[in-house]
């Protein structure tokens, strides 16, 4: 049996949702992974107006599509991240920003979170994805010297922020899948072991694999999934590409996506160097049966094209397990 492929709404939430959901049941999506912004899932809605709801499932059932998780990474981003500034406001809902006061912004981001997954569910949703922000990431280069118990106080800080929205979810039937992503508290291979431990393995907090992070790391997206398989909730197909020239460094020299000078960009699913078919086999042999969400992002191409041809890369890669080995037969006497 095949993996729903849906299409994550977050990069075209300039459209209303009526309009994506017509396009990608024409173009043969199983379902959406809606975004928590633009007019495509408002959490505040979702918990106060039953009608609201229920317009949701309708548009949705009216294209043939499922919403198999909803998308918080804007609001997750900031219930642990160092500094809040500007750029937070830029992303987040008037209410969750507030007066400004960083404090205030982490602590209202966190009831935001709780409020999403009680939406989630409402919605019958199972997975909420998203970001966790990190009071750390801003020591990535250990310059100054940073000390080991501040890099601890960072994994601490999103244990102790994280855990009653991971209650919540617990309460509601919900899973949180952190998106493996610089700038998170897990950003590669060794960080995601350690949060994962930190909060020590629970069943609400897992993991949503995008390959395209690991790949520009240089962290292989294959054995990735081998050790982490049993706590991935949640798949995004996106792609990107290295161009390591010698003078293109993989920091990216604070140049905008789509300039040529960059050491790596985001591309088009099919149009990097992600081994998604290795990547798709992976998932099976560790018995990954959730969506593959295909995440557009690419400055250099038509967003059509790009998830057209992303949903015909999934449909022509994915192998669907075998239910016989082709060996077996050969010892037999029949």
């Amino acid at each position: 049996m095949r993996r729903p492929v849906t299409l994550f709404t977050g990069q075209w939430a300039d459209l209303p949702l009526a309009e994506v959901a017509a396009r990608a049941g024409a173009w043969g999506f199983d379902g959406l992974e809606l975004a928590c912004w633009g007019d495509h899932f408002e959490v505040e809605r979702a918990l106060e107006d039953d009608a609201y709801l229920r317009s949701r499932r309708e548009l949705l059932e009216e294209h043939g599509l499922t919403c198999t998780a909803v998308g918080a990474h804007l609001v997750g981003q900031c219930v642990c991240d160092h500094p809040i500034d500007e750029r937070h406001r830029g992303i987040l809902p008037a209410r969750v920003w507030g007066d400004g006061d960083p404090e205030g912004v982490r602590r209202r981001a966190g009831e935001e979170m709780k409020r999403t997954a009680r939406a989630a569910a409402r919605l019958g949703a199972k997975v909420v994805t998203g970001f966790t922000g990190s009071r750390v990431w801003h020591t990535l280069a250990m310059f100054p010297p940073v000390a080991p118990e501040t890099i601890e106080a960072g994994f601490t800080d999103v244990v102790e922020r994280w855990g009653p929205i991971l209650d919540v979810c617990e309460a509601e039937g919900v899973r949180f899948a952190l998106e493996v992503h610089p700038s998170e508290i897990a950003y590669d291979f060794w960080t995601t072991g350690r949060i994962l431990e930190a909060m020590g393995y629970r069943e609400s907090f897992g993991l949503n694999l995008d390959p395209s992070h690991l790949y520009w790391q240089m962290v292989d997206p294959v054995a990735f999934v081998y050790e982490y398989g049993h706590c991935i909730y949640h798949v995004h197909v996106k792609d990107a590409v290295r161009s390591l020239d010698g003078r293109n460094g993989v920091l990216a020299s604070h140049l905008p996506f789509g300039d040529r000078r960059r050491g790596w960009d985001f591309v088009s699913p099919g149009r990097g160097g992600v081994p998604f078919e290795r990547v798709f086999r992976a998932l099976n042999d560790v018995g990954y049966r959730g969506p593959l969400s295909v995440e557009w992002e690419d400055n250099g191409m038509d967003r059509e094209q790009g998830v057209q041809e992303a949903l015909a890369l999934v449909r022509r890669l994915e192998p669907v397990p075998s239910r016989a080995l082709f060996d077996a037969v050969f010892g037999s006497e029949e």
